[in-house]
């Protein structure tokens, strides 16, 4: 079954000349980092990728591709897993080693929203949620200490500490240097650990013009995205010691995670390393162009940071439905944000030139004067 899905992606993704077009140059689909077409050099990557069985472990372009993010984020190992969710979780379930264990994380956050409860669902591992605030933190290293549960047995065992950066649901807010290390600091004195959903991580390292390496060192572990900001089809690098790895190799077979010659989709990761990744200020940049054309029309914006904004309609006189679908009319697509009344998202990518901006604007604007 597992070589069967991963043939099927193969197939998908390297079909028809007619299959394989980009998406039209009519249409700016601003709804997500995660709708971009991979490359030609990407498709060219994963047409010559040398592969073999990972299950055996000898597929030489994912062992390339895992090694590499583990030395660019400056970690001991590192696994490819096919979505962050699948990332996020089995380091949860790693570092909470027996059912019963906590984890601290902000409930905002996606591990805690947008991923079904996996830690609890599959490895009985609770979750202690505490308040998120608008730049992504979730209190001060005082807040964090007091919720590290006692050793006591009427407690679950407080096992990690989660955060998340950048932040989605806080508009792409990047967590700073000086709190990430003061929350992993109160963490290590008391033998918790640490872990990151750097979903976007390399963006909140652009953003902070700082290696990525520097900005994720406290974490014990990380799990970076492949498909969101740097284009690639499909995947995430979990990251940390070779024992955390070790761990989360096994979780994932049980998981149903492990694929055969997953080098085919390793090598587009390896693409968009090279290719993507040094572009990523570009992306803020055509992000604060669009926060500041749609603050000019009256719309209430959340000053963005990265690539991400977020915005409401405020004094426009339209409905956040209504303008979505005239929008999406005329060739610009964006999202109205599940649950968030009347909060629309905007999301910057390397497929978003600065002609796609403009036009968006454009759009925006006629959208505007229409209603």
């Amino acid at each position: 079954m597992q070589r069967c899905a991963a043939t099927l992606v193969a197939a998908c993704l390297l079909g028809s000349a007619e299959s394989l077009a980009p998406p039209s140059a009519h249409v700016v689909d601003l709804r997500s980092d995660t709708v971009t077409q991979p490359t030609a050099a990407m498709r060219e990557a994963m047409k010559v990728a040398e592969v073999g069985d990972d299950v055996f472990g000898d597929d030489p372009t994912v062992q390339k591709l895992e090694r590499r993010v583990a030395d660019l984020l400056g970690k001991e190992a590192g696994v490819f897993v096919p979505s962050g969710t699948m990332g996020n979780l089995v380091s949860m379930l790693s570092h909470c080693r027996e059912r019963g264990s906590e984890y601290i994380v902000g409930d905002q956050a996606h591990i805690y929203i947008f991923e079904q409860g996996g830690a609890a669902q599959f490895g009985g591992c609770h979750p202690r949620a505490l308040r998120t605030f608008e730049d992504g933190t979730i209190g001060s290293p005082a807040d964090v200490e007091a919720m590290i549960r006692p050793d006591n047995e009427h407690f679950p065992v407080t096992r990690v500490v989660a955060l998340e950066s950048t932040h989605n649901l806080c508009g792409g807010s990047v967590l700073s240097q000086t709190y990430v290390e003061a929350i992993c600091g109160v963490a290590q004195k008391h033998g918790v650990s640490t872990h990151l959903d750097g979903a976007r991580a390399w963006h909140a390292a652009a953003a902070l013009d700082v290696p990525i390496a520097e900005y994720v060192r406290p974490f014990d572990s990380v799990s970076v995205c492949l498909s969101k900001g740097l284009g690639a089809p499909v995947g995430s690098v979990v990251v940390g010691s070779q024992e955390f790895v070790k761990r989360c190799r096994k979780l994932r077979k049980g998981l149903g995670g492990t694929t055969r010659q997953v080098g085919v989709l390793a090598a587009a990761g390896l693409v968009a390393l090279d290719e993507i990744l040094p572009g990523l200020g570009g992306d803020h940049a055509r992000c604060a162009r669009l926060a500041e054309g749609l603050a000019a029309l009256g719309f209430d914006v959340e000053t963005p940071t990265t690539n991400l904004l977020y915005f409401s309609v405020g004094k426009v006189p339209i409905a956040a439905d209504a303008f979505v679908a005239e929008c999406d009319q005329k060739g610009v697509r964006l999202l109205v944000v599940p649950g968030a009344v009347g909060r629309m998202r905007i999301v910057t990518h390397h497929q978003v030139t600065d002609a796609g901006v403009e036009k968006a604007l454009e759009v925006f604007k006629a959208a505007v004067e229409g209603a």
